[in-house]
């Protein structure tokens, strides 16, 4: 018997239902072709797909933001552009003073432990290299406040003092009221043996002028800088050179300086295997005593040496110092080398200018004798 039920059409892709067909099969069937259309939509979204659409969004961010800049600068004039006016403008939207500087001054005036004092003063030295604006605004009784702790009992308090002051001294206008504390400096630097503090103190009167009044101190603590240069640390060292080296130029200290008495292994300070820093200070500051010795001024009087003195150990007669310097000449650096050279010109010029000088003496005191022979006869 035929039925009269007609059968149900199925869509393309669709698991026909029939009377017998399972309702699960089916189901399965169509999540397997889903999957297999969502790999192949993933698939299209390769590497160099995704590198491109991030190509594409950079280079749109990039032109929205040159459009945005363009909209929002100065309209373009023909004018010269006014450096001062660039400055103004600078200032003007430049940060305010942060008063930073002004606080840590107040805190210090305030009573501190030691560790704190260290710890401001290290602050204010920082601020004053960083925010010099401010630090011109500070007045000579913030000078004083801070020179006051070179009297503490705390050796860390002292030192982050001196630094605090070297910093203070790279702005003209505190250098000289600064060099009031120089005798205070010295005596630190002077009465103390510490590698830290001598470096602090030194850095510091290297950082200043020193006026003539002051040469009576420097000449006193000559001894005590003269055994800082043989056996403080190499950092020391460095800094007392370049202060004897300044102090060389001195007329009224030249003397001192080369009757000052030295160890018998000064010479030891030329040696090659020293650091270049600590050998080329110590070349400039042979180089010159050298000068020195060569001004009419000095050579204009007869000058009398200790046996032990830094003059026989440089310029004597048995002094080895042409050895060392021969030596240094093919120093690895080139400095040195230079500075070397230097050094052996300038005492081959004090020797050529002695035996000149001692010629017109010998010919001076013949011609004096002949006017007596002469005089006697007749």
């Amino acid at each position: 018997m035929t039925s009269l039920v007609p059968p149900v059409r199925s869509r393309p892709g669709q698991c026909p239902v029939t009377a017998g067909s399972d309702s699960r099969t089916w189901l399965l069937s169509a999540a397997a072709r889903w999957q297999g259309r969502k790999m192949q939509c993933w698939e299209k979204f390769t590497s160099k797909n995704m590198l491109s659409m991030a190509t594409g969004a950079g280079a749109i961010y990039l032109l929205y933001r040159t459009i945005q800049a363009g909209l929002n600068s100065p309209a373009f004039s023909m004018e010269p552009v006014s450096i001062a006016k660039l400055a103004v403008q600078q200032e003007n939207l430049g940060p305010k003073d942060s008063g930073e500087l002004r606080r840590l001054l107040m805190s210090l005036n305030q009573k501190q432990d030691e560790y704190a004092k260290s710890m401001i003063l290290h602050s204010i030295t920082r601020c004053v290299y960083l925010l010099e604006s401010e630090a011109s605004a500070c007045s000579y009784e913030d000078i004083r406040l801070m020179a006051s702790y070179l009297d503490d009992r705390d050796k860390d308090v002292k030192i982050h003092a001196l630094n605090a002051l070297k910093a203070f001294a790279g702005i003209r206008k505190f250098r000289i009221k600064i060099q009031e504390f120089v005798p205070k400096i010295l005596e630190l630097v002077t009465s103390y043996w510490d590698a830290e503090l001598h470096i602090a103190g030194l850095r510091l009167l290297n950082g200043l002028p020193l006026p003539d009044h002051t040469h009576p101190l420097l000449r006193r603590a000559m001894p005590a800088l003269m055994e800082i240069v043989q056996t403080g640390s190499s950092l020391a060292q460095v800094q007392v050179l370049k202060l004897l080296s300044t102090l060389a130029q001195k007329e009224d200290l030249l003397y001192d300086i080369l009757n000052c008495q030295v160890h018998a292994d000064f010479l030891n300070l030329f040696h090659a295997s020293l650091s270049g820093n600590l050998l080329r200070e110590v070349l400039v500051f042979a180089e010159r005593l050298s000068e020195g010795r060569l001004t009419p001024q000095y050579q204009s009087v007869h000058w009398e040496y200790n046996e032990l003195s830094l003059h026989e150990a440089l310029f004597g007669d048995s002094s080895r110092l042409a050895d060392r310097l021969l030596a240094l000449i093919v120093h690895p650096e080139e400095e040195v080398q230079i500075q070397a050279c230097k050094v052996i010109l300038s005492i081959q010029l004090s020797k050529e200018e002695a035996a000149t000088i001692s010629t017109a003496q010998r010919v001076q005191s013949s011609f004096f004798d002949t006017d007596e022979e002469d005089l006697c006869e007749s």
